[in-house]
């Protein structure tokens, strides 16, 4: 390692350090938080990757068994990529191999949807929580360092007075900078997950009616 970037490093260390001395215990509340927020927003990237399929891809090879009438090869083909899609079709195939009408196959579908969306929801609107908590917690070692502030204007002398209002202000100012960081960074990985889950969910719902639409239309390609 550089010279330079040897210092830069212990200079970025010093200053969190340094942050947490001056912070007082709501930092601490802060980097709590900020920990859970980091942990659930690696949770959810892995997760909701493992939760993806390619719906072009997967549909157009799905939808090709079901027009040669192949229920049972389309279903296989669900099973070898378990994602909320996949087990939503595969719900419907069952019932259209059974021969059930064309409103148990809805209902079946429609009751796997119900069955996956916790499993795409998770914990994620815990970041909008997590990001009005830091912020509020921040708030809280703020008004602390405020209070310590005017404390020592009216109990202190001289350089001490100078020293209790600076440090009182110091606390508060890093309470506020570190409260605002994980709050803002909670609510954008917030907002960008809802998207993602919004468009699993619709691609799990669109791909469900092309399907239902798909056995309307070609009932009696079906294989026995």
């Amino acid at each position: 390692m550089e010279p330079t970037a040897a210092v830069a490093v212990a200079d970025n260390s010093n200053f969190i350090v340094h942050a947490f001395k001056v912070g007082g215990p709501a930092m601490y509340v802060i980097a709590a938080v900020g920990f859970l927020t980091v942990i659930l927003i690696l949770e959810r990237f892995v997760t909701l990757r493992s939760l993806t399929v390619n719906k072009g891809d997967f549909n157009e090879h799905l939808f090709g068994m079901v027009l040669r009438g192949d229920i049972r090869q389309a279903i296989t083909y669900c099973d070898t990529k378990p994602t909320p899609l996949t087990s939503t079709l595969k719900a419907g195939l069952v019932q259209v191999m059974n021969h059930r009408p064309d409103e148990e196959v809805q209902v079946a579908m429609d009751a796997t949807v119900l069955r996956e969306t916790p499993k795409v929801e998770g914990w994620a609107s815990f970041l909008a929580v997590f990001g009005n908590v830091a912020t509020l917690i921040g708030l809280i070692g703020t008004i602390s360092g405020m209070i310590s502030s005017f404390a020592a204007i009216s109990n202190q002398n001289g350089a001490q007075k100078a020293e209790g209002l600076s440090r009182g202000i110091s606390e508060a100012l890093h309470c506020t900078a570190f409260g605002l960081i994980v709050a803002v960074l909670a609510i954008l990985f917030y907002g960008y997950f809802q998207l993602r889950i919004s468009r699993i969910l619709n691609d799990v719902v669109e791909s469900s009616m092309s399907l239902m639409n798909l056995v309307v239309a070609n009932r009696d390609k079906i294989k026995e």
